[in-house]
């Protein structure tokens, strides 16, 4: 499973409540006390994720200090976490189609400039949408990635 880069990238995401977290940083979450509120989770697991998130090198913690008080922490998207915002949305849009809630949709994402839903697509290099069934997986061929930035 080693070479599986879905097991290795479920392994740094962590458990699921893990993810939760990270949805809560990218939608603006970044303080310990907000993160417990918002998550309705045991200081004790936050802790324990947003650990695991930061020595994953998908968060970082940085000192803050509100007047008078002792020195706390804020958590923020680093450049590998913000990366990971297309697989969060994709998460929630399969979520919310396929395991509705009883009440209807809980969440919508939309587009602050133009207003429009947000959705997450595959795409090729050139642009194009991609069906399941026109992806080839194989091993990747060096030449093709010299001379083109990553991601």
């Amino acid at each position: 499973m080693q070479n599986c880069p879905v097991a290795r990238t479920l392994a740094a995401l962590g458990p699921p409540s893990a993810v939760l977290v990270l949805s809560e940083a990218f939608f603006g979450t970044n303080r310990f006390g907000d993160f417990v509120r918002n998550l309705a989770m045991t200081e004790s697991a936050v802790t324990a994720r947003l650990r695991h998130l930061v020595d994953a090198g998908l968060l970082t913690r940085e000192p803050y200090q509100d007047p008078g008080q002792r020195t706390r922490y804020e958590y923020h998207l680093t450049k590998m976490g913000l990366d990971l915002a297309p697989t969060l949305v994709s998460l929630m849009e399969w979520g919310e189609n396929y395991l509705p809630h009883e009440e209807g949709r809980q969440v919508m994402l939309t587009h602050s400039t133009c207003g429009e839903r947000v959705t997450a697509q595959v795409r090729c290099a050139d642009g194009h949408d991609v069906g399941v069934d026109e992806i080839i997986m194989g091993p990747p061929d060096p030449d093709q990635y010299r001379d083109r930035p990553a991601g």
